[in-house]
């Protein structure tokens, strides 16, 4: 495979380091949610806003990488209908990893619980508090998450057949394999 057909270092380390977040804080996020209050729980809850706002920040420079960066081509070989498929799945996983953040933050500032990234940044509530929409955003924010998780399994599902079943190097594009 030519190096033209692999993402740069900087669109590879990204996408790991998102993914490696999200697949911690998803877990995360199901176990603490039906926790009674405890300073446990906040604890958890603490780390999971840390990932959340983490993941965030490392988005947004993904996705400016992205805009200002061509990505490999799919090989020839790639149907259009599959083109397409890709496409939009790349998008609404942009638009996710975006979304999410936001909408957790947003459910924190509406059930009036503070932000501290790390326990040391306090981020600015986003909306005032409110009961009814803190508990509305957290289904969005479950909702959202749900959504995320089944784009995931698509994406993954596709790069394992595209690279297993079809034996194209699929894998390799992100660098989890040598040429």
């Amino acid at each position: 495979m030519t190096t033209t057909m692999r993402y740069a270092p900087p669109a590879v380390v990204l996408h790991w380091l998102i993914a490696v977040l999200i697949f911690a804080t998803f877990p995360l996020g199901l176990y603490m949610a039906d926790l009674p209050l405890s300073p446990g729980k906040l604890k958890l809850v603490s780390y999971h806003k840390w990932i959340g706002v983490t993941v965030f920040m490392l988005a947004g420079l993904r996705v400016a990488w992205r805009l200002t960066h061509t990505p490999p081509s799919l090989p020839a070989s790639v149907s259009g209908w599959q083109r397409r498929v890709s496409t939009i799945v790349h998008g609404l996983l942009y638009l996710l990893i975006l979304v999410i953040p936001v909408s957790g933050w947003l459910m924190s500032s509406a059930k009036g619980v503070p932000t501290v990234w790390f326990g040391v940044l306090p981020l600015p509530d986003l909306i005032g508090k409110d009961k009814a929409l803190g508990n509305l955003l957290g289904d969005v924010h479950e909702t959202l998450n749900y959504t995320l998780l089944a784009l995931v399994v698509l994406h993954v599902a596709g790069a394992l057949q595209h690279h297993f079943i079809e034996r194209q190097p699929f894998l390799q594009r992100m660098g989890l394999r040598r040429p």
